[in-house]
């Protein structure tokens, strides 16, 4: 059963109407506050077949005001340069067969793992641990990299990463209930800027089907991206 909150969230919510972005950040400030810092979030429905390999769709996108997460970096790296260079940066965890023997042995107490390229050969071995829960290094989102040290500034200054689901959607974090209404209107428009530019070309037909923006335990508001869309 939905909660009070939940349900006088919903009675500030106009049925079947999408809000412009700065109307629906508005909207969402309304709603009855939970008792933590709730993370607010934005759902994309794609107009794609996640089941076709060249209609992946996968990116990252640096938020302009961060995520208001601190995110914990492990660094898979050999002795030497990159390693240095990443405790340097800030990375929690640094190494190589030390950490990826306790990834082996079920450890995941991290947010991001970057590795470097020469890293890679036994890093992948770790693929059936790691990638179900999202943590694999990918070249394609900057996290297998010998520029260790800005990978991991990049993370942590707000970095996100966003992936399509088996469903065609795709969650990404804006940031927190805490942040003002431009910080989020600004994080947003950078989150759904990168994700109308990460249509794939086989995509035929509409993109971006519907968007929506929500807190941790509110209903979601429709957003109107079509001012977006004609930039992107």
């Amino acid at each position: 059963m939905p909660s009070k909150r939940y349900k006088k969230g919903c009675e500030l919510v106009e049925a079947g109407k999408v809000y412009p972005l700065s109307s629906a950040i508005e909207v969402l400030a309304k709603f009855p506050k939970a008792k933590f810092n709730e993370t607010i979030d934005m759902a994309f429905k794609l107009g794609i077949d996640p089941k076709q390999s060249d209609q992946m769709v996968r990116g990252t996108v640096p938020l302009p005001h961060g995520s208001g997460k601190t995110v914990r970096v492990l660094v898979f790296a050999k002795p030497g340069t990159a390693a240095d260079a990443a405790r340097a940066a800030g990375a929690e965890f640094v190494g190589f067969e030390d950490l990826i023997q306790k990834c082996t042995e079920g450890w995941t107490d991290f947010d991001v793992a970057i590795a470097t390229p020469d890293a890679m050969s036994e890093v992948r071995k770790l693929g059936k641990a790691l990638g179900p829960r999202g943590l694999m290094p990918n070249p394609k989102t900057g996290t297998v990299t010998q520029d260790t040290a800005k990978a991991v500034k990049e993370v942590k200054a707000g970095r996100v990463e966003f992936k399509v689901d088996k469903g065609g959607n795709v969650h990404v974090p804006i940031g927190k209930a805490s942040f003002g209404a431009v910080q989020l209107v600004e994080n947003a428009r950078a989150v759904i800027e990168a994700v109308a530019k990460a249509k794939p070309s086989s995509a035929k037909g509409t993109f971006i089907h519907t968007c929506t923006i929500s807190a941790t335990m509110s209903p979601p508001v429709r957003v109107d991206v079509r001012e977006f869309l004609a930039a992107a």
